[in-house]
């Protein structure tokens, strides 16, 4: 999630000079741009919009193909805490618990659930994108904001709240994906779910339509603070340094200023994510419910069972996993998007 936030910065940036670029009608001694021109201008901006919704896509599903290990790994110790005793919980570690999928499942075992990531994040990202756009249009339009459009702070908390919009959109139109991604994720050597069709057609038949949907609501109280703390952290961060050392490379400072944002908004949102992750497999496999409270409930019965350690449990694969998801996903938009600007200029 905080690797989205740092691709939706970009996006934003790349659109915004799109716009720039061509959003304004050029006019010479009051003659009005040509049909021609017009259509050129809305092609050329077409591009760069499929360019993007490409760059970004691809670049979130390769970072999570690449991370996937240690994102499985968060997954298990994150509901461990579910059906295991003390005992068991005091001696889980990330290497015996790594050791273990290596030697019983295998090594592929590592990626298991990745397809439908790849599946999931593809249209995630898609509907992030057109969904921010359709929101910034939206409160453009509502009467007495016009007034603030040349406002750099009102731009910033226009951007901030269409961008927390556009988050609950993608997740809760894409949510039934990554439900499925977390139970297939979270097997181990009893196989329930032989993949993504076959997961929705018995997570249906076991638990109905809205069985896609358990756990939605920590999901969606999760993606707004998430995204709060990741651009709020990120501007902060980054404002600062340029202040500082205003000739250092952009693409260093966004990789340093994203990745520790992503440490800053897994930090506060983690104990939110664990809970959806275990909300989410409640009834899994045919297993008998842990979990029959709401939210707060589940919070307090895992303070009662596990400490309030266990609100973290499975914290430093997470860690582990921002750094080198945020670089990698960074690497890859930037070289697909100078690529595809490449290919479509010569169009």
């Amino acid at each position: 999630m905080q690797t989205e936030a740092r691709v939706g910065v970009v996006m934003e940036g790349g659109q915004r000079a799109i716009s720039s670029g061509h959003g304004s009608i050029a006019t010479v001694d009051g003659a009005t741009r040509s049909k021609g021109q017009h259509q050129q201008h809305r092609y050329q901006a077409q591009i760069g919009t499929v360019s993007q919704l490409l760059s970004g896509g691809i670049a979130g599903a390769f970072s999570k193909t690449c991370t996937a290990p240690l994102a499985r790994l968060t997954i298990l110790f994150q509901v461990q805490g579910m059906h295991s005793d003390v005992e068991t919980l005091k001696k889980a570690s990330i290497w015996r618990e790594a050791s273990r999928i290596a030697r019983e499942e295998g090594f592929r075992a590592f990626w298991k659930g990745n397809l439908v990531t790849i599946a999931h994040r593809l249209p995630y990202s898609s509907v992030n994108f057109y969904a921010y756009e359709q929101y910034k249009k939206i409160l453009h339009t509502v009467p007495g904001l016009e007034k603030y459009q040349n406002n750099a702070s009102a731009e910033i908390s226009m951007h901030f709240v269409c961008g927390g919009l556009a988050g609950v959109t993608a997740a809760t139109a894409t949510y039934p994906l990554d439900l499925v991604r977390t139970r297939l994720a979270a097997q181990t050597n009893a196989i329930y779910y032989r993949g993504i069709q076959h997961a929705l057609r018995t997570i249906i038949m076991d638990e109905g339509h809205l069985g896609l949907y358990k756990g939605l609501g920590a999901t969606l109280l999760t993606v707004g603070p998430s995204i709060a703390l990741s651009f709020s952290v990120y501007e902060a961060l980054r404002s600062y340094w340029q202040s500082k050392r205003p000739h250092d490379s952009t693409v260093a400072v966004s990789l340093a200023c994203g990745s520790l944002s992503g440490i800053a908004s897994s930090t506060g949102t983690f104990p939110l994510d664990l809970v959806r992750r275990r909300k989410q497999l409640e009834g899994a496999g045919g297993r008998a419910r842990v979990y029959k409270t709401g939210l707060v409930g589940t919070f307090r019965h895992i303070v009662q069972n596990e400490g309030f350690r266990g609100l973290y449990r499975g914290i430093l694969p997470e860690y582990y996993k921002v750094v080198p998801g945020v670089g990698i996903c960074f690497m890859t938009y930037e070289m697909l998007k100078m690529l595809l600007a490449d290919i479509s200029a010569n169009l």
